[in-house]
């Protein structure tokens, strides 16, 4: 069954490509980028201290985000918390 939130994906533009919007703005670290299927948000995973994300998934209604890691092409869904 195919997740219903994957018509929430539109064609995006990473907004910040250089690191996660909100770590950038803070100076904080990250591990690892996700990519905002919705809107473009880039984020930080759930492995980085302030988990940037989940956290836009859950405020902003988007729950699909792609890694923004050179050679990885999954997406999840943050809602289903399910590979989509």
């Amino acid at each position: 069954m195919l997740d219903p939130h994957l018509t929430l994906v539109r064609p995006v533009r990473p907004r910040t490509p250089e690191g996660c919007e909100e770590c950038l703005k803070l100076n904080s670290p990250w591990v690892h980028l996700r990519l905002c299927l919705s809107c473009g948000h880039v984020g930080c995973c759930d492995s980085s201290p302030l988990k940037h994300a989940r956290a836009h998934a859950a405020y902003d209604g988007h729950p699909i985000v792609q890694s923004f890691e050179p050679g990885e092409n999954w997406r999840w869904c943050y809602f289903d918390e399910v590979f989509v």
